[in-house]
């Protein structure tokens, strides 16, 4: 039974990593539940301490990654309807546009958002620049948070391979 949860948990893992450039996915949080898993097994010895400090950083890079899109347009000089642009931008470009519209979207998002406040298209480019900024800060760090996840996943199975044969 230990070796199926091994195998979902490595699953989990995985789809982490692939959901960190995939927005429909929480990478960190689908990483969160291998390693969970796997300290539920009968194999290694249940760390709470381990698994609710991961866990709470798991959840905040999931609501950091909402905002860095948000905070590139703000930085950048962007007004509150590229903000809002940039955010829908994202959420509607994955879905049109596939992987492509985790970049686009936002760009195009935060380019229409300050459109609609009155901004011309020349003047609408630099806010949009930084939602680019802001989604790539959240795709680094979302992936570097699930690889280190899946890091840990190994090195813990590693330590206790013996009781899984």
């Amino acid at each position: 039974m230990d070796i199926l949860i091994f195998v979902i948990g490595i699953i989990l893992c995985l789809t982490g990593i692939v959901g960190s450039f995939l927005p429909v996915i929480p990478g960190p949080i689908t990483s969160w539940l291998g390693i969970l898993i796997l300290n539920l097994t009968d194999a290694v010895p249940f760390n709470l301490k381990f698994v609710l400090i991961t866990f709470s950083v798991a959840v905040l890079v999931f609501l950091v990654d909402f905002v860095t899109p948000i905070y590139g347009v703000k930085k950048l000089g962007g007004s509150y309807g590229g903000q809002i642009g940039a955010s829908l931008g994202l959420l509607i470009g994955i879905f049109l546009m596939g992987p492509l519209g985790i970049l686009l979207g936002p760009l195009i998002g935060a380019v229409a958002g300050e459109m609609i406040n009155n901004n011309s298209l020349k003047n609408s480019f630099k806010p949009a620049l930084g939602s680019i900024l802001g989604t790539l800060t959240g795709i680094v760090l979302k992936f570097c948070l699930s690889m280190t996840y899946f890091i840990f996943y190994l090195s813990i199975f590693w330590e206790y391979r013996n009781d899984f044969f």
